[in-house]
């Protein structure tokens, strides 16, 4: 059994490497305008800018953060900024962002899937693992054993009491808005 894990981890890691490599000169364009950092971290120091439509090289993937190159500047960028593949025009970009926030269609209704940053190919190989499924049921813990941790914690259960329903003296006035909710509870 325990082989099985260093095999299985082996293989985890080879496919993560060979998925980064898959980067390597890949061309995309910028789906916003934004700022090139130094380091694939929000807070590190802004090497530089693109515009929305600009022709990117991704140069490599990291997490959430692909870097990139740009005729003027190297840096990295969020994953959600750029659009693998050829440029586009600026109709097709705001389409293109539009379905990268899940809100495409005329209900704007958000929808998110978990498949941000896998190629087509990623997708159609994806198989259903039972062994899986039954492995994280294993994790599940009775009503019991939760009450026990949290004894073991030193947790305390805390009673939250209900809100007091909407005072409705005057219909002229909308007993829901902020100031007759707190002329009602007396602040």
């Amino acid at each position: 059994m325990n082989t099985l894990k260093k095999l299985l981890i082996a293989a985890s890691v080879t496919a993560l490497l060979l998925a980064n490599l898959s980067f390597a000169a890949e061309s995309g364009s910028a789906l916003k305008n934004d700022s090139l950092r130094v380091e694939p971290f929000a807070d590190a120091k802004v090497s530089g800018s693109f515009s929305r439509g600009e022709s990117l090289q991704i140069l490599k993937k990291k997490g959430a953060w692909l870097q990139v190159k740009t005729k003027k500047a190297t840096g990295w960028v969020r994953l959600l900024a750029v659009k693998r593949g050829g440029s586009s025009s600026v109709n097709q970009t705001a389409g293109v962002l539009a379905l990268a926030s899940g809100r495409a269609g005329t209900g704007q209704i958000v929808a998110t899937t978990g498949v941000r940053g896998l190629s087509a190919e990623q997708l159609k190989a994806a198989e259903f693992n039972a062994a899986e499924i039954n492995l994280l049921e294993t994790y599940t813990l009775s009503t019991a054993q939760g009450r026990q941790f949290a004894s073991a914690g030193k947790l305390k259960a805390v009673v939250l009491t209900e809100l007091a329903a909407p005072v409705t003296a005057n219909t002229q006035n909308n007993s829901n808005t902020p100031a007759n909710l707190g002329a009602a509870t007396g602040e």
